[in-house]
């Protein structure tokens, strides 16, 4: 094999190349890699005195380069040699796929035959120095992801098995999706903001709006300058906390496109984020047609002044909104350069606009003192400084008027996207923002109400001659008599929007102002509605919208969007209706506020270590008021616009909710939730166990939890919403290869779990044998006291034809469960419970080309002897060791055969609704009372909730009534529901002869027959095969033997019909019982029943009738 290149010289002679194979100049960038490929022929690392001999096909030898290397390295002859390496933020990085080959570049690399070498301090060693493209998200448009060297790769043998996934270190993805992530993308042309631009510009034009020029003066003569600035104060409370909040959640990691939806739906989840983006993304294309009909109504009164109307007033409206919003969508999709230099502009204006305004003031004219406007006057600020609220006007109504002028601060915060560095961009910028135009706001009301008194009648002819005596008014004391306004005046704070025109040195300039104000804030709608959709639209939360996530350009501008907001705006002027829309869209907005100032509350309660935002100056608590006070000013501005929002916003997140989206990004709701399940769980071990708050909480021996389903669904009956329950799975066999699949298997089962609505825990453990594995669930599984008391198995149907060492196996899992206080249940199908022979043959057959392993279906595996073992318990062999093979009567294509349907249908019975039928209860042995709890809890569920008790008890023969009035008051103190009690007086009756027999007949090739053989091969028998019965102990226990066949044949005769039985399970004695007669104890008990659960508690209550 050729080397790609040839190795690297001394460090620092060396300089990097680009994809282009140019020359890169030094970049102050941490330091780079080189990644040779090395040659199979052993040779030595040019220069650096290492031993080269490392004989290895196709490694590479990664190589440090010092940045400031000014040479360049020899390529392949034609220059081709550095073909491969790709320019990645200062880092070049030479990847595997482009050694091999050519143009695909992968960004992970290939453990099956490489082995790297980093040169890190000097010395060769694997270990990577810490750096940011290790931090990157795979679908980072920053620069390349690069891997560390995996754990396996530092800490396993060096001569280990090769990864079959081919991923360094298991981070699974779609190379063809990330295939964008591999390179970096061409910097050349996107335009981005810095943060007076970007944000600074964006959000001072979009909180000035209309209301600075035609509204702000009547606000003063109804409320007064102190209560004016009382409103602007409460407006700028509820935007600078909402400020500050979305500061600290702008700078909490990297912000993408979409502004307030991306903000939210990362903190607070896509559920919230969703239902706010789409209602978002409305408000702005709505609040589009609002400035562009507050603009049309100015130029349609300059028309009237001048008796130029084209058709009538309503129609002219329209006429230019539709002119004016087609020329704002020209601006917006010729780029955002050019959107940004009309915003340059239209700024200008306007603060010659104001500044216009102050001039005026300072300029009295008499021509205009009989319009009310006097100069700067003790006596008008005087008088205009307390309220004088007219026309069922009163302070709040006042403040919902002036709110939606205080808005638009997060005019830069949704072009994030297009921001040069929003972290830093989007606090500065947003909060310089509201402190200058607060500031502006409060200057102009106080200005305003102090030149300019509340009514003018506008004639000359009121001026005063003589002096009056009872002169009370500011105009008055300043020679107008403005007394015949107690009707009505055209001029006046309170009866004239135009009086900043009035006031200002040049009044076309006033004109100007307002075109300006109300055209910049359409504009920056017009630019956020479409960037804030299409983020939406990319994240999916909608399929529907898919379409709109597409971009266009260097700038990835969103076109269709834009045609959207423009048809959504153009609708919206010609209803020219905007009275009614007005009040939801500030709602709108102030629902976003409301959640941006929650997602910073909910962040901090979270107490995520991921919350760290570089933004300091912020509070939960004051977060969380802000988001309360947004609340009550949405029901301020409009009650019902307000009752409208929250259905909206519910209604969508019920939506999200419901349809669950594919996606996590590891939003505060997350990390709230484990806060509180830690928080409760810690709690919960400080509280002693009490009788009345008992509940079964199983440790099911499942094995792969879709292996057996009827046995998942049994114990869910009784779990769901009332314990815990785990599904343990013992993976056997070498070591490596089970700690590969224990990972794998732990997140695809739990979500099987979670898909399957089962509230259950699913946990892998890799041990030697079933045995051990049992016993580590049964010690460590769970947390607290939220652990498992019960171990549920299922029964080994097929023990007879399998190696008895399972056997022996399986029964201890029995003694180890007494041993550690749990109790135990067996649960028994006719047909049996493994079903993991019966799924997919197809997929196995392509799973097993692909990897040697089967991971992603589960088989039943023939090996040796053990083709039929039907153990609750999966054991997972490895690849290594033995391969599963189908089983050959499962044939894919044709229908199964009956023993197998009857499996299918028997492993699903569960799930179905059970009809009216019983649940037998044999309660024979007091084991605490769990044989008679899981039959109450099965009963308390839907699909169990027909189903009568029935309580069949042991007695003797002449107490049968006192026996059965006895067991009826301990139930009906239990307050348990019974349907019927019976007594069986005939227990102990000796069974029938071929059952006996037939008994006998079964045990037979277990027996050691010890009578028949000499001491010593008896005893060394009975060494080697514990599980061997004796004469002895069959002799010992043939009354318990008896009685278990007695018991079937009764079973058989009361309880044949019923849905399920549940019985006390018999008890063997550790070591003085064989497994082989325990076994057959069982087998001999439980064959030919309905499905029948043996159950023993731990002997200690778990009933009581005290309150």
């Amino acid at each position: 094999m050729e080397s790609a290149q040839p190795s690297a010289g001394p460090a620092g002679e060396e300089g990097a190349r680009d994809a282009l194979g140019r020359a890169l100049g030094p970049t102050p960038s941490q330091s780079r890699f080189q990644v040779d490929l090395v040659a199979e022929a052993p040779r030595k690392a040019g220069g650096d005195g290492e031993k080269g001999g490392e004989e290895a096909k196709g490694r590479f030898r990664v190589n440090f380069v010092d940045p400031s290397a000014g040479g360049e390295s020899p390529g392949e002859p034609g220059g081709g040699g550095s073909e491969g390496a790709v320019q990645n933020g200062g880092d070049t990085v030479m990847s595997e796929g482009s050694l091999h080959s050519g143009g695909h570049h992968h960004y992970y690399y290939d453990t099956h035959t490489n082995t790297y070498y980093l040169r890190t301090f000097g010395h060769n060693t694997m270990d990577a120095v810490p750096r940011i493209d290790h931090y990157r998200h795979t679908a980072a448009d920053l620069g390349e992801k690069l891997l560390r060297p995996s754990l396996a790769e530092l800490h396993d043998e060096l001569d280990k098995e090769p990864f079959e996934d081919g991923f360094a270190n298991g981070e699974e993805g779609t190379p063809a999706g990330e295939a964008a992530a591999t390179y970096t993308p061409n910097s050349k042309g996107v335009v981005k903001f810095g943060w007076i631009k970007g944000v600074l510009v964006r959000c001072m034009l979009n909180i000035w709006g209309v209301m600075l020029f035609i509204r702000l003066s009547w606000i003063v003569g109804q409320a007064g300058i102190g209560l004016s600035v009382l409103v602007i104060g409460m407006a700028t409370v509820v935007t600078t906390i909402t400020g500050l909040s979305t500061s600290a959640i702008a700078t909490n990691g990297f912000v993408r496109g979409g502004g307030a939806y991306y903000l939210i739906s990362r903190s607070l989840g896509p559920e919230f984020g969703g239902a706010i983006g789409l209602i978002f993304a409305f408000a702005n294309a709505v609040a589009v047609a609002m400035y562009v009909v507050g603009f049309a109504e100015t130029v349609v009164e300059l028309l009237k002044e001048n008796g130029t109307l084209m058709i009538d007033e309503m129609n002219d409206i329209r006429i230019i909104g539709a002119i004016t919003v087609v020329i704002l969508l020209g601006i917006s999709i010729a780029g955002m350069e050019w959107e940004a230099k009309a915003q340059i502009v239209l700024l200008v204006i306007l603060i010659l606009a104001i500044g216009d305004f102050v001039i005026g003031t300072f300029i009295p004219l008499d021509s205009k003192k009989p319009k009310g406007f006097f100069g700067y006057k003790a006596e008008i600020f005087m008088e205009n400084f307390g309220p004088d609220f007219r026309d069922d006007e009163t302070f709040f109504s006042v403040f919902a008027i002036f709110f939606p002028a205080a808005t638009g601060i997060l005019a830069g915060a949704n072009i994030s996207g297009d921001l040069a560095d929003p972290q830093s961009a989007i606090p500065k910028g947003t909060l310089l923002a509201i402190l200058i135009t607060t500031l502006v706001y409060v200057g102009i009301a106080v200005s305003v109400g102090s030149c300019v008194v509340r009514d003018a009648t506008g004639s000359v002819n009121d001026t005063i001659v003589t002096q009056l005596t009872n002169c009370t008014t500011a105009a008055c004391k300043l020679n107008y008599d403005f007394s015949s306004c107690q009707t009505s005046c055209p001029y006046g704070l309170m009866n004239n929007f135009q009086v900043m025109s009035m006031v200002s040195g040049f009044a076309p300039l006033i004109s100007a102002g307002i075109f300006s104000a109300t055209l910049s804030s359409a504009l920056a709608s017009l630019v956020s509605a479409p960037k804030i959709f299409q983020a939406l639209c990319k994240d999916n939360i909608y399929p529907g919208f898919q379409m709109f996530a597409k971009g266009y350009g260097k700038n990835n501008e969103p076109l269709r969007g834009y045609i959207l907001t423009f048809l959504i705006a153009l609708g919206f002027i010609l209803i020219a209706e905007l009275n009614v829309i007005a009040p939801i869209i500030s709602n709108f907005f102030l629902a976003s506020y409301a959640l941006i100032n929650f997602s910073v509350f909910h962040a901090s309660l979270a107490k995520s270590p991921g919350w760290r935002p570089a933004f300091k100056y912020y509070n939960m608590w004051i977060s969380l008021l802000g988001a309360i006070l947004c609340c009550i000013v949405m029901f301020v501005i409009n009650w019902w616009a307000a009752l409208l929002t929250y259905v909206i916003v519910l209604g969508l997140y019920i939506y999200v909710t419901y349809k669950k989206p594919d996606v996590n990004w590891g939003s505060s709701t997350q990390a709230l939730t484990y806060l509180n399940a830690l928080q409760h769980s810690i709690r919960l071990s400080g509280v002693e166990d009490h009788v009345k708050n008992f509940r079964p909480q199983c440790l099911i021996m499942t094995g792969a939890p879709n292996a057996r389903p009827a046995l998942l669904h049994l114990v869910h009956a009784f779990t769901k919403n009332v314990g815990l329950m785990i599904c343990g799975h013992v993976h056997t066999g070498p070591r490596r290869q089970a700690m590969k699949e224990l990972s794998t298997d732990l997140a695809r089962y739990q979500r099987w779990l979670i898909k399957n609505k089962m509230k259950a825990f699913y946990a892998p453990v890799h041990a030697e044998d079933l045995r051990d594995g049992g016993q580590y669930l049964m010690q460590a599984a769970g947390l607290g006291r939220m652990r498992p008391n019960t171990l549920v198995v299922g029964f080994k149907k097929n023990w007879r034809q399998g190696d008895m060492r399972d056997v022996e196996t399986y029964i201890n899992l029995f003694h180890d469960a007494f041993d550690v206080q749990y109790g135990v249940v067996v649960i028994r199908l006719q047909e049996g419970l493994d079903i993991s022979h019966l799924q997919g043959q197809e997929e196995l057959l392509s799973s097993q080309e692909k990897s040697p392993c089967t991971k992603d279906v589960i088989v039943k595996v023939d090996y040796s002897k053990k083709s039929e073992t039907d153990t609750s318990i999966a054991f997972a062999p490895s690849s290594s060791e033995r391969t599963p093979t189908p089983r050959k009567d499962s044939k894919s294509s044709s229908p199964l055969n009956v023993s197998d349907q009857r499996l299918l249908d028997a492993s699903s019975q569960f799930q179905k609704k059970q009809g009216k039928s019983n649940i037998d209860v044999w309660w024979l042995f007091d084991d605490g009372g769990l044989t008679l709890l899981i039959p109450y809890l099965i009963t308390t569920k839907k699909k169990w909730k027909d189903c009568k008790i029935r309580v069949f008890i042991g007695g003797k023969i002449n107490r049968i009534d006192h026996d059965r009035r006895a067991m009826a008051t301990l139930l009906s103190k239990f307050r348990i529901d019974f349907s019927d009690i019976m007594v069986l007086g005939d227990i102990n009756t000796k069974p029938k002869k071929e059952n006996i027999a037939a008994f006998e007949e079964m045990i037979e090739p277990f027996r050691l027959h010890e009578d028949d053989k000499e001491q010593e091969v008896a005893d060394k028998m009975k060494e080697d095969e514990p599980w061997r019965i004796t004469d002895n102990e069959l002799e010992l226990y043939k009354t318990k033997t008896y009685r278990q066949i007695r018991l079937n044949e009764l079973l058989k005769e009361h309880s044949s019909t019923a849905n399920i039985i549940v019985m006390s399970l018999p008890v063997a004695r550790k070591g003085a019982v064989s497994s082989a007669l325990y076994m057959a104890w069982l087998e001999a008990l439980s064959k030919d029943l309905p499905p029948i659960l043996l159950v023993r508690g731990n002997h200690q209550s778990v009933l009581t009738f005290y309150s």
